[in-house]
């Protein structure tokens, strides 16, 4: 099955360009631990999901470019055909001389209602052009204006458009030190409303991806698209076609629907979080071995200790002991409860991999059974020059405190009613804002008592 990528505002095509790049670049790759056969059985798989073939032999992308102002579409089209390895539609794309100034309800309530037709129109092209389409894949920011707001309302469309078709929503939670002086309330905003019109909402932290950046990849001036390119391979491992558990010796063909299968068993659970190890520069790969006990172990224990990634973790945290009557408020400290866990591996000797300690029941919420609560997808191929890597997609309590910080910020601002004018000439009153912190009042609650 297809699916058609949905970039909104300059963040979302940035880093949709990147995630399209890792993917063609992973596919073009040559991998001698598998068979001519499954290299091609694995390019086709790829190709038939982000990809569609054109004449001249170049793969264009399976995507929808929007954003309010021409200058990055622009720039994100020509990268894509200098490389040429890959391209955009040229005419998949649209854009306005006028961007949406950093405020939510100017994407949301101006130039979704304008735009409307003339955007939906394009994705109902792309999706014409699927065998079988899968689903959508948005990718958006929550800071500014035009990610935000517009991509809610665009979100809420294909709801409405396509209700039988899959919606995940990759999000880019912004910078805690501040990029927008109104980003908390644009966040808040956001997140309500896809919680409202999408199936899951998959989160990438700024501030951890800088982090992987400095002291994994060891790079001195981290730039936007240096953190692009971290996301996009945590995407891609992701994403790239693998066998999952009693799927038979093809490649998964619905990824989108075998994702929310996997992870999103309620309505009222549906932020996911991504690790993906190991993560190290291109430059030190040939230097580096890893052993597959020991990228599940560190694996395991980034999810339960909440660690972003494989430097720095606490091992001093365990799982409640099987047996004990404590509730759920007085589990161990910084404990991370998981409702579900999908672990996906690529490489070298992967169908001997024991996963069993991701099976302890003590990593779940008592309501699920551990055995529904976990899944495993596999491929011998390698991915991106790794030899053996791991990810984990995880359906948990490790947004919490960051979701907490940004809804107290937004409702201490909005207390003082600091800034709701700009809201309210766009037709966004205080219930609005009202009915938002109450719907994530309610997902905090509701991952809290996990």
């Amino acid at each position: 099955m297809s699916i058609v990528t949905v970039q909104l505002g300059q963040c979302g095509n940035q880093t949709g360009h990147e995630v399209f790049s890792a993917l063609c670049s992973d596919i073009c790759g040559t991998h001698g631990l598998c068979s001519k056969k499954e290299n091609e059985s694995y390019q086709d798989a790829c190709k038939e999901r982000f990809f569609c073939e054109e004449e001249s032999g170049v793969p264009v992308a399976r995507a929808v470019l929007v954003d309010m102002e021409p200058k990055v579409i622009s720039q994100t089209l020509s990268m894509a055909a200098r490389s040429g390895l890959w391209r955009y539609n040229s005419h998949s794309h649209f854009c306005q001389k006028q961007g949406s100034g950093n405020n939510w309800a100017n994407g949301y309530s101006v130039h979704g209602p304008r735009h409307k037709e003339a955007i939906m129109n394009l994705v109902q092209k792309e999706a014409e052009k699927c065998d079988r389409l899968g689903g959508f894949f948005t990718i958006m920011s929550m800071a500014g204006g035009t990610g935000s707001g517009l991509g809610a309302f665009v979100t809420q469309c294909l709801r409405d458009a396509f209700p039988t078709s899959f919606i995940l929503n990759h999000v880019i939670w912004p910078y805690g030190t501040g990029e927008v002086i109104v980003q908390n309330y644009n966040s808040v905003l956001t997140l309500s409303h896809l919680y409202h019109s999408s199936d899951a909402l998959l989160v990438h932290e700024n501030d951890v991806i800088h982090k992987i950046c400095a002291q994994l990849m060891n790079i001195k001036q981290i730039s936007f698209r240096d953190v692009n390119q971290v996301i996009a391979h945590q995407l891609g491992s992701v994403f790239q076609p693998t066998h999952t558990a009693g799927g038979g010796s093809g490649y998964s063909r619905n990824p989108l629907g075998d994702l929310m299968e996997t992870l999103v068993p309620h309505p009222e659970f549906r932020v996911l979080g991504l690790r993906n190890i190991p993560q190290v520069p291109e430059t030190s790969l040939a230097y580096s071995t890893f052993s597959w006990p020991g990228l599940i172990k560190h694996l395991r224990q980034m999810l339960i200790a909440n660690a972003q990634m494989e430097e720095g973790i606490d091992w001093q945290v365990r799982p409640p002991q099987p047996g004990s009557s404590t509730p759920s408020t007085n589990k161990p400290l910084h404990f991370n409860t998981s409702i579900a866990n999908l672990v996906i591996l690529r490489g070298k000797d992967v169908h001997g991999v024991d996963l069993g300690s991701f099976q302890d029941p003590s990593l779940y919420t008592s309501w699920l059974n551990p055995q529904d609560a976990f899944n495993a997808w596999k491929t011998p191929r390698a991915f991106n020059k790794y030899e053996k890597s791991a990810s984990l997609v995880s359906n948990s309590q490790f947004l919490l405190k960051p979701l907490d910080s940004i809804v107290g910020k937004a409702w201490n601002m909005f207390a003082s009613k600091a800034y709701l004018h700009q809201y309210t000439k766009f037709g966004i009153q205080e219930e609005d804002f009202l009915d938002c912190f109450t719907t994530l009042e309610q997902v905090i609650s509701s991952y809290t008592n996990l």
